[in-house]
This record gives structure tokens, C-alpha cells and sequence, in this order.
């Protein structure tokens, strides 16, 4: 048994069985956790494609799946094991993650401690969510293309009222008290909103838009005002625009159009940016990444475990085919993740989906579809 798990190493496809020094120095160690559920059906897609595009490419990949999940912690008590924040930034370039989340733990427990653990220990404090219409005919909103829903979301990731400050008094009695306390640091503030500046810039985007609740909450949120007139003034090339989380919301149903980059409070990007996925065809194509530049990422789809649909050939595998895509050109590999980009493109266009897109294909045929287009297309520029 892995010190940290049941793991086995997985090598793709076309792989050298002899490798070169140079080789070797760019091979991409990738670990795997596919938690529970829906996450274990569509990781097994992602990583089918993943090795398509490693194949047609050359790129030399390795992964290495973990077993830390729900059947673990209830095998032997094993959230995430003693020492993986060490481990991983040691051995991977990148994790790709399913979902977590089992009926069978009531308080979920293993989900905080491996999902929130590793995002605070591996201080992982951009939550990275693009919000692309890849088909017209995907969103609910009236009349609109796919060039009027193009933006991303960036969610600090560290702090706020994910960080469990806070009790409860005299639980379960009609006196209860519940208290919460939000955090937030200029530390903190200021690298992601500056990770979102970065951004714009070196994507050429001309459009920031900063969100808070500061007229309802002066003190946190009064943090995030004076650091963001701060930095604002340091990029004068792109067009910083402030508005509260309620007007926000609204204004991306309204007019999508009008956002590019968005950087949120934790709570606040979170609600965001799941509202985004729903204006780009729902939870199942949605990705994201959590990052620390320069660091070891971790990637997932943006939904949940859906214990009713795992292990029936339902679940819709984009979210975290795109999640692998993103991984990929985070880690040097932008020719890899576009064929996968274009492949998920292709198979929206053609209607070779699950039913939530309004296909008639089932998690591992759309798998097979995507990992075939991307073999037979090959690799930009390879």
C-alpha cells in the first residue's frame, strides 16, 4: 500500500519506455484524486482524454491516482493524509480532482478535510472560473452569442467566512447562538486582485470589475475599497469598475457582455460564479482551477458528487475534461489544453453531449467521443 493511499501509476500511451534527460525533465506528473461519486465517473473521462492528447502530442504525462474519498474514511478514518501537502508539491506538477461528498458521512467531514485542506495548506488562494457560452443555444438568457458570455471569476480562496472562525452557544435550545466571523487580510486582498490585473493584462483584456458588499459590511469589506482604489491606480491601461455583489449579479444577467475579469470575496465569487455556470449551460461544463502562481494547482469540475446519477453513465464529463484543459496550460502545455478546448467545442456543436446539453450520450460515450476528435485532429502546432 502508498504511504498516502491505494495508488497506482497510470503511464499514458506513447510514452518512451526510454526516455532522454531532456525528456524526462519535461515529463508532467499529474496526481488523481477522483474523490466520490459523479467525480470518479467523469475523472476517468478527463484523464481518457488526457492521454489522447498527451499521445497525439508526444507530451510524456504521468499520473497517479489517490484514493482519499468517502470509502476510504469509512474503511480506515483516512481524510487526507499526514504529510500529502508535502508530498504533493514534491512529486506533481498538478492535481486533478473529482468531487467530493457521500451520503454515508453526514458531516461531511472527509470533503473539508481534503478539499478545503489541501486549498488552505497548499495556499492555493486564486479560485480561477471561466464563464464561456460555448453554443448559443447552452444559456438561458434571451438573444445572446457566444461572444457576449466570455468572462472569468476570480474568488479569493483563502479567506472570509471560509476560514470556520466562529461557534455555537447552547446548541439546540430555543437560546442558540451561531456566530461566523469573516476574515480578510491586505495580504490576501491584494495578491488576488492583483493575480486579476496580471491576468488582464497578459490576456490583453481592457475590463476589471471589483465586487464587495462594503456599504452593508464597512469593516471587511472597507478593505477591499482602499486596496483596490490602491492598485488601480498601478494599471492604468485597464478599466477598473466597482460594483456591489447584488448589482453585480444582476448586471451579469442583464448585460453579460459587459464583464471580462471579476474578482470577488470568497463567499461572494463562490455564489458568482456558480450563477455564471448557469448562464453558460449549467453546472456540468463549468471549471475551475485553484491556484497559487508558480505553484502546484489543484482542478476540478465546479459540481458536486450527484450520489443519484454516479455510476450510471449520466454524469456530464466537460466540467472536468475543461478543468484538465486548464491544468494542462497552467503547467506549459497551452498546445495540449487548446485540442481539448476544440474537441469539447466540436462535441457541443455536434451535439455529441449528455442529456443536460440536450444530447443523447452517456458520461463514457462522450468521453470516447472527445479522446477519438482530439486523436484524429492531433495537437496545434505538433
Amino acid at each position: 500500500m502508498h504511504l498516502l493511499g491505494e495508488a497506482r501509476p497510470c503511464y499514458v500511451p506513447g510514452a518512451m519506455t526510454k526516455t532522454t534527460e531532456a525528456q524526462a525533465a519535461s515529463k508532467k506528473r499529474i496526481a488523481v484524486i477522483p474523490g466520490d461519486g459523479a467525480g470518479v465517473d467523469v475523472t476517468t473521462e478527463a484523464v481518457k482524454v488526457l492521454r489522447a492528447a498527451s499521445a497525439a502530442s508526444g507530451l510524456a504525462l504521468e499520473l497517479e491516482h489517490f484514493d482519499w474519498s468517502a470509502d476510504r474514511y469509512l474503511r480506515d478514518g483516512t481524510t487526507l493524509p499526514e504529510g500529502a501537502a508535502k508530498m504533493l508539491p514534491e512529486k506533481f506538477d498538478a492535481i486533478l480532482f473529482g468531487a467530493l461528498g457521500d451520503p454515508r458521512v453526514k458531516d461531511n467531514r472527509h470533503a473539508a478535510d481534503i478539499l478545503l485542506g489541501l486549498r488552505f495548506q497548499l495556499d492555493l488562494y486564486v479560485n480561477a472560473r471561466p464563464c464561456q457560452l460555448l453554443d448559443a443555444r447552452l444559456t438561458p438568457l434571451r438573444d445572446r452569442a457566444e461572444r457576449d458570455l466570455d468572462f472569468i471569476i476570480f474568488r479569493e480562496n483563502t479567506e472570509d467566512l471560509y476560514v470556520n472562525i466562529g461557534g455555537v452557544f447552547k446548541r439546540d435550545t430555543p437560546d442558540e447562538v451561531a456566530i461566523q466571523e469573516q476574515m480578510n487580510t491586505r495580504k490576501g486582498v491584494e495578491r488576488i486582485l492583483r493575480y486579476g490585473y496580471e491576468y488582464a493584462r497578459r490576456k490583453k483584456l481592457s475590463r476589471l470589475c471589483m465586487t464587495d458588499k462594503s456599504n452593508a459590511i464597512p469593516h471587511g469589506h472597507g478593505l477591499w475599497q482602499r486596496v483596490f482604489a490602491q492598485l488601480r491606480a498601478e494599471y492604468p491601461g485597464i478599466e477598473s469598475r466597482h460594483l456591489y455583489v447584488d448589482a453585480l449579479a444582476a448586471e451579469m444577467v442583464r448585460d453579460p457582455s459587459q464583464f471580462q475579469v471579476i474578482v470577488a470575496p470568497n463567499l461572494l465569487g463562490d455564489i458568482l460564479s456558480d450563477l455564471g455556470a448557469q448562464l453558460v449551460g449549467g453546472m456540468g461544463v463549468a471549471p475551475s482551477g485553484n491556484i497559487h502562481p508558480r505553484k502546484i494547482g489543484l482542478f476540478e469540475p465546479v459540481h458536486g458528487s450527484a450520489p443519484k446519477i454516479a455510476g450510471k453513465n449520466l454524469a456530464n464529463p466537460v466540467g472536468s475534461v475543461l478543468s484538465s484543459a486548464m491544468m494542462l496550460e497552467e503547467i506549459g502545455c497551452p498546445a495540449e489544453a487548446e485540442a481539448i478546448r476544440r474537441a469539447v467545442e466540436a462535441s457541443v456543436r455536434d451535439g455529441k453531449t449528455t442529456s443536460d446539453l440536450g444530447g443523447a450520450m452517456g458520461t463514457r460515450e462522450v468521453g470516447d467521443w472527445l479522446a477519438d476528435r482530439v486523436a484524429r485532429h492531433g495537437v496545434p502546432g505538433k
